[in-house]
């Protein structure tokens, strides 16, 4: 894909980014040089290099999924609210 200032004005366009011509100028030079450095990777030799999808190995842990009584009533738990409202707790208007 070629870098150009046309391209740049698409992908303000499509990002809803207002740029200035001088901007889009500085932005495909930017993108131009950045894209070249990274092309360097092209010219490494990876044949029989595994791809690397985690750098530390780890493991999910897994448990059982307990059901633990907390010995506690609804009404225990409602009377620990500042305010509360048909059973409830009642919390203040987010919007």
């Amino acid at each position: 894909m070629e870098i150009n200032c046309e391209t740049i004005k698409h992908l303000a366009k499509l990002s809803d980014f207002a740029l200035s011509e001088k901007e889009t100028e500085a932005l495909t030079g930017d993108l131009k040089n950045i894209i070249g450095y990274i092309s360097q990777l092209d010219e490494l030799d990876t044949e029989g290099v595994e791809p690397t999808y985690q750098v530390f190995e780890m493991d999910n842990v897994w448990r059982d999924d307990e059901i633990i009584d907390q010995e506690a009533s609804r009404e225990d738990l409602l009377a620990l609210t500042k305010e509360e409202k048909e059973n409830q707790i009642k919390v203040p208007r987010v919007l």
